[in-house]
């Protein structure tokens, strides 16, 4: 093997994910529809490419420095991501989470070594308050000394994690027509959108959510169960100009598509993966043969066997 072949590290193995496209799922007459294979990041999500990011951009402007403790709320994702990239960098990473997302996400950022603090959830259920509370925890966190806060929702070098996602695709596809995603913090949306264009891509960006927490499409936020998504407030990272159209998705049609994926495309993922296909099915039905229609697999369904996503259905 040829020593060009031979990662530095883990943190070089980001990013430069497969595409596949769509066959059993996809009706006869519509547009094709690839998704980009995000699992197969280092931690099994998108959110390597993020975490990654923000932790060498604060580096690189003197914010975080050795000895110092890295702090975040998440879902779990974004919390594994960052606690194998603390883990490689050497720096202390205390998030905190909730008995609302999987247990084996806790688990993972456990495994890395952080210590991780559960807020608790209204019901197992994400919903506007559990986010309040996240907040009220982190301000008196965040104001310890030799803390960072990545501050995921804000972030700007987020985005430029999320960027080389369009990129890729981009290079891999060719002519996209719709680009359509999943709404959290927002980054990954925003961080795509800003890169087709700036490719010279007029694809329609479109932007998704549960619709429990329609918020963009309605402006009410509720409680949900697709993790990763919907926080129940625009989030900062999300301007106008970066998406034309926003939709909200049956998230028991979510869950569902999740199951057929896996059964049908063997492609094994969480709900919000699943939220993103029948979102691209829409949009490549809409659309017709001879446009593609992208989206991502934004994490391994690994992370879902403990919970009922993946339960036996008659």
């Amino acid at each position: 093997m040829s020593v060009t072949a031979v990662a530095e590290s883990i943190l070089h193995t980001i990013g430069h994910t497969p595409v596949v496209r769509l066959n059993k799922i996809v009706p006869p007459g519509s547009g094709d529809v690839f998704v980009k294979l995000e699992y197969f990041n280092p931690t099994g999500s998108y959110k390597d490419r993020m975490a990654l990011a923000m932790i060498e951009g604060a580096e690189s402007r003197g914010a975080l420095r050795p000895g110092m403790r890295v702090i975040e709320y998440t879902g779990g994702s974004t919390g594994s991501s960052l606690a194998m990239v603390c883990a490689v960098k050497g720096y202390a990473f205390a998030p905190l989470s909730s008995d609302a997302f999987a247990r084996e996400k806790i688990q993972t950022m456990e495994a890395f070594g952080a210590g991780v603090e559960i807020v608790p959830s209204d019901g197992g259920k994400v919903t506007p308050r559990l986010f309040d509370r996240f907040r009220a925890r982190i301000d008196v966190l965040r104001n310890e000394p030799n803390t960072f806060w990545t501050d995921q929702f804000h972030n700007a070098d987020a985005l430029n994690g999320y960027q080389q996602i369009g990129v890729e695709l981009l290079d891999q596809i060719g002519s996209i027509s719709v680009f359509c995603g999943a709404v959290g913090t927002a980054g990954m949306l925003v961080g795509v959108s800003r890169a087709l264009k700036a490719g010279g891509s007029r694809a329609r960006i479109v932007a998704l959510e549960p619709d429990g927490s329609p918020v963009l499409t309605t402006g009410r936020g509720g409680a949900h169960r697709v993790e990763g998504t919907a926080p129940g407030f625009v989030p900062p990272h999300l301007t106008r100009s970066d998406y034309d159209e926003a939709r909200a998705i049956d998230e028991e049609e979510a869950r569902a598509m999740a199951r057929r994926l896996a059964r049908e495309e063997g492609i094994f993922a969480g709900t919000s993966t699943g939220l993103n296909v029948v979102a691209a099915l829409q949009c490549a039905a809409e659309l017709g043969a001879g446009h593609n229609v992208a989206t991502v697999a934004v994490d391994t369904g690994l992370k879902y066997l403990n919970g009922d996503l993946f339960a036996r259905h008659g």
